[in-house]
């Protein structure tokens, strides 16, 4: 081989095992085994623009093999991205660019944050998937332009392919062609546990074919050249593309082939010992200005001219198309997000109003479509019980790229990733199932928690008035693990008029929010409002004279607490009824909303149809209504009987909790007037007549 290139890759391996014995922390295994793979792809293939990082029509890298993160910021600083040595110097530390695994928006051109295995993988599907849509888009407009052809490379490893994320989204990228997906596979054949046989002897590229991708394969990864041929190869298929590279993990140091190197950094000893078989004879963290100069000088002749005909012809069709589509699509291009005009402010709804919420979501979702091409979505198999399907639209599939349906199949997990691929592609997407399925999904959550993604997810039956389907699908402790997940807003209207004023914050905010729906039928309730609903927790019905309690409720329960305050009412008990879409809305406000809202020192009872657990920040003592135990299956109304959480029974415990706060106060009163006066015989006037 050119000794330049050789010197260059040598100088990546070493400069990376320095940094992860620097840091004390880190995985030198894949650093040494995967170095050739990251080195070629960076240096002889992929279109990329270090000074230029978001250039739109970039090719993408997901790391999905997190924990390579010590090579691929190494690989990043020699190809010339905003990345110094002193950066590499401070891996793993706070607040640096270089942090333990590789995190969006945190070092310049990172993708995608990745960590737990697949995720990377499947996020990188919704990238291709992103890619094949918006240029089909353009090609509808005008079959000569080719405005968008970008490439998604993913690097995974063998705990990637073990877990069951990979295997949904690689069915789905299978299914619909997406022929600009590279995964390149680093088959070391170890985990941090031994060999792999002890969990696992399926052969992964039977598996993928079968799934609807081409193959590949190297048989020895320190091969450069044959590594650099089968991406040639991949380039011209017409399917997603894995091409399986046969590594040795550690490969150079004097523990190769054992488990132990995937998590150890290299001794003193061991870190001379790959040096001297390197031939590198730089200080820690030191590389040659020619190793730096090999690379960076490879991507510039390769790209350079490239990237500035890309730019002269994106703009003049920009500047020079009549087609006002085409003109939208390339806007979208140049801005990278998507931007929908959105005001809860233009709906009018008749007070008699009344549909399931499900329902009235829908109209949302249909009303957004229109407005924009990028505002897509579907379900996990869901669509016809979550409403979420588009009217006007088709399902996307292998034949019909600009399809706005998405048909994600009974892959919740891979849903929540891909939906993260597109929305770092600039798209507003959303997703849906059953409530109770958010667990399959909480790992992707999570992660568009993380990268602060506008994705929305949709959450339907909500609660367990779905008696006859039973524990498995009713709900329990699902909304507040969501409202457990740091930066995800969580939103539970109780009727159109708070659906319409969450929709007005989710498109109007760009951050992760999961919207939950019932449903059943939800009647239009005087006092509730969009506007409200935007400040995550408002009142609905005040006191008229003096404030017995506060009644908090989320959801279609509202409505149950709504009704109860009106019965209470006539047996003399002045109640206010706040409605909380939002938690995590409410809690952002300044104290002084919340305080005028929820007065301190008062009687606060919480009605919600799932674990109390999350409600005592507000309900007082013993106050919070809710459900702590699984479901049964039956009649909905004798299952919220069995779960003594029917109307009557919740109209009786409100009473009872506010009976308790006067009866409390009597008893005070009583102690309070025994101190003072002097004993005697005769029965307290008090005890006789409590109003006294």
């Amino acid at each position: 081989m050119n000794p330049d290139l050789v010197h260059s890759l040598n100088s990546l391996k070493v400069l990376s095992v320095d940094m992860i014995s620097y840091a004390k922390s880190g995985n030198p295994g894949i650093a040494l085994d995967a170095a050739p793979i990251v080195f070629d792809l960076f240096t002889n293939h992929m279109r990329i623009k270090p000074d230029d990082p978001k250039w739109p029509n970039r090719d993408r890298f997901v790391a999905s093999a997190g924990h390579a993160s010590a090579l691929l910021y190494a690989m990043m600083f020699m190809a010339g991205y905003d990345i110094s040595i002193d950066d590499l110097v401070d891996y793993r530390k706070i607040g640096s660019k270089t942090p333990a695994y590789p995190e969006y928006g945190k070092t310049p051109g990172i993708e995608a944050t990745t960590g737990p295995c697949g995720q990377g993988f499947a996020t990188a599907v919704g990238m291709a998937l992103a890619g094949k849509y918006t240029s089909s888009l353009i090609e509808e407009e005008d079959p000569k332009q080719h405005l968008l052809n970008y490439y998604v490379y993913c690097l995974v490893s063998d705990g990637d392919m073990m877990e069951g994320i990979t295997d949904e989204a690689a069915s789905l990228a299978g299914n619909l062609n997406l022929s600009n997906l590279i995964v390149l596979y680093d088959s070391n054949h170890t985990t941090a546990d031994g060999p792999l046989e002890l969990a696992s002897r399926e052969s992964v590229i039977q598996k993928f074919i079968h799934m609807g991708w081409e193959v590949d394969y190297v048989a020895e990864g320190n091969e450069i050249k044959e590594i650099d041929k089968a991406i040639d190869r991949a380039k011209f298929n017409r399917k997603p593309t894995l091409i399986e590279i046969q590594t040795t993990i550690g490969k150079g140091s004097q523990h190769e082939g054992k488990n132990l190197i995937h998590a150890t950094p290299l001794t003193k000893e061991d870190l001379a010992f790959v040096r001297k078989n390197l031939n590198i004879q730089t200080n820690t963290l030191e590389i040659t200005e020619n190793a730096v100069k090999y690379v960076r000088q490879s991507i510039a002749n390769r790209v350079n001219s490239y990237y500035q005909e890309w730019q002269n012809q994106f703009n003049n069709a920009l500047n020079s198309t009549k087609s006002e589509n085409l003109k939208n699509i390339l806007t979208f291009i140049k801005e990278g997000e998507a931007k929908i005009p959105f005001s809860s402010s233009v709906f009018k709804i008749p007070g008699d109003y009344n549909e399931e919420l499900r329902e009235s979501n829908s109209k949302m979702l249909n009303i957004l479509s229109d407005r924009s091409k990028f505002f897509i979505g579907g379900s996990a198999d869901l669509g016809s019980l979550c409403h979420t399907s588009l009217y006007k639209e088709t399902e996307m599939s292998r034949k019909n790229r600009t399809g706005k349906n998405m048909c994600f199949g009974l892959r919740e997990n891979a849903m929540g990733a891909i939906m993260n691929g597109m929305a770092l592609c600039g798209f507003r997407p959303y997703g849906s199932t059953f409530l109770t399925y958010s667990d399959y999904m909480k790992s992707s959550i999570r992660m568009s928690a993380m990268m602060n993604l506008p994705v929305t997810y949709i959450f339907s039956y909500d609660s367990a008035s779905i008696g006859e389907d039973g524990p498995t699908v009713a709900p329990i402790e699902q909304l507040t693990m969501l409202r457990a997940i740091p930066n995800l807003t969580v939103l539970r209207p109780a009727d159109i008029n708070e659906v319409i004023g969450c929709w007005d914050y989710i498109i109007n905010n760009k951050k992760p929010t999961a919207i939950v729906l019932s449903r059943d039928e939800a009647h239009i309730l005087e006092g509730t409002s969009a506007e409200g609903t935007k400040k995550g927790a408002y009142i609905v019905k005040k006191e008229e004279t003096k404030l017995d309690a506060v009644v908090v409720s989320t959801g279609l329960d509202f409505t149950t607490a709504y009704l109860a305050s009106t019965t209470l009412k006539d047996k003399g008990y002045d109640i206010r009824v706040v409605s909380m879409p939002s938690v995590e809305i409410f809690l952002s406000q300044d104290a002084e909303y919340q305080e005028s809202i929820i007065p301190e020192n008062t009687k606060v009872i919480t009605i919600e149809a799932g674990s109390t657990s999350m409600w005592y920040q507000f309900a007082s003592k013993k106050c919070a209504i809710g459900i702590d135990e699984f479901s049964y299956s039956g009649d909905s109304e004798d299952v919220l009987k069995k779960l003594k959480f029917d109307y009557d029974t919740i109209l009786n415990r409100i009473e009872t909790l506010i009976g308790k706060k006067e009866t409390e106060t009597i008893v005070e009163v009583e102690e309070s007037l025994e101190e003072l006066q002097e004993p005697n015989t005769d029965p307290s006037p008090v005890t006789e007549n409590p109003t006294t």
